[in-house]
């Protein structure tokens, strides 16, 4: 089957042929019918080799949709033929977090090899995929596999950031929106779906400063030096209740700091590296700082649930899996509108 893999340090991905795999005892076996791209596969694939821990070669693609087409011995309770999201963060299953469905949060699936697919465990940038436990599974329903794909995690993500602070979000309350990039733009669509918040959208892209408008942003503003002071006199000097920060670089964690209101959170979604002092002298008086990571597997049903109310949903550019190369090369240059998907099984 053809796959994307990340093969040699740093080489970037590449289209290659490797064997079909074999669903075993417990496993299931997708043909994939669609799988996103993320920022975080060139995070991983910019890693340094003293940084880079994940085995090698690895099939990228950590959002994937797929139709279940093998079944391992023991698996009960899943559809032949069925359409199903991919829940990504696999957890050890038996922990407390694990029990609750929060096995974003497991303690121990790293020290036991457990990975999430395409981000240490062959994931679904490939004809076919095998997931290791039926729990890992959401059935799609009738939603598109293209349009849903990328909510497994640039859905997923933003959804459980900004419920972990819903309770800021009051009407008349102001939530900041730093980069609209792939999981950015669906942030917009969760805080305008969930809450009564005014939401001010910021981009160094007036591109995607138009997106932000497109999907539901209250005001926006080019990320640049005036940046802050115009938060500010767009909440009559108050600052933002709650700040998103979907790109995590250092001037973003300081315009996060420098719009953030009394009491206000910041949460820090994108992995750009920077980090943020958080205390007296330093944040304002209350003010919460928190690197939420992925979501539960309740909140992913919930993020389909708005998708097929026709509240939330993406941007898509698609490609086929001989132009995989060719979208991985677009997202890390930054011109990706939305979020970029592969589907590998396309005539």
């Amino acid at each position: 089957m053809k796959a994307v893999q990340y093969r040699e340090i740093g080489k970037g991905p590449e289209v290659v042929e490797i064997d079909t795999p074999e669903p075993g005892p417990g496993q299931i076996r997708l043909k994939v019918t669609a799988a996103g791209l993320c920022h975080s596969d060139w995070f991983l694939m910019d890693l340094p080799e003293e940084q880079y821990a994940y085995p090698l070669p690895l099939t990228l693609g950590h959002e994937g949709v797929g139709v279940v087409d093998m079944l391992g011995d023991g698996v009960e309770g899943v559809e032949i033929g069925g359409s199903y999201a991919i829940y990504g963060p696999w957890g050890c299953g038996q922990c407390h977090a694990c029990s609750k469905g929060a096995e974003n949060y497991c303690p121990y699936a790293a020290e036991m090899g457990i990975a999430p697919p395409g981000l240490g465990a062959p994931g679904a940038m490939a004809e076919y995929v095998i997931i290791d436990d039926k729990r890992h599974l959401i059935p799609l329903g009738d939603l598109d596999p293209v349009e849903t794909v990328s909510l497994t995690d640039a859905g997923l993500t933003p959804y459980h950031a900004i419920t972990a602070a819903e309770h800021k979000l009051r009407p008349g309350s102001t939530a900041v929106v730093i980069g609209v990039g792939g999981l950015g733009h669906v942030g917009v669509q969760i805080i305008r779906a969930i809450s009564g918040a005014k939401v001010i959208a910021l981009d160094v892209s007036d591109e995607k400063l138009e997106l932000a408008t497109e999907v539901g942003a209250h005001h926006t503003v080019i990320s640049d030096e005036n940046a802050a002071d115009r938060v500010r006199e767009l909440t009559g000097g108050l600052g933002a209740d709650a700040v998103f920060d979907f790109v995590g670089m250092q001037p973003t964690l300081d315009l996060s700091r420098a719009v953030v209101a009394v009491d206000g959170y910041i949460h820090i979604v994108g992995i750009g590296g920077g980090t943020l002092a958080t205390g007296f002298f330093s944040t304002p008086f209350g003010a919460a700082v928190r690197a939420p990571y992925w979501g539960t597997r309740s909140e992913l049903r919930e993020v389909l649930d708005l998708a097929r109310e026709g509240s939330v949903g993406v941007h898509v550019e698609r490609y086929s899996i001989d132009d995989a190369v060719e979208a991985y090369a677009k997202l890390h240059k930054g011109t990706v509108r939305g979020r970029a998907v592969v589907v590998p099984n396309e005539a």
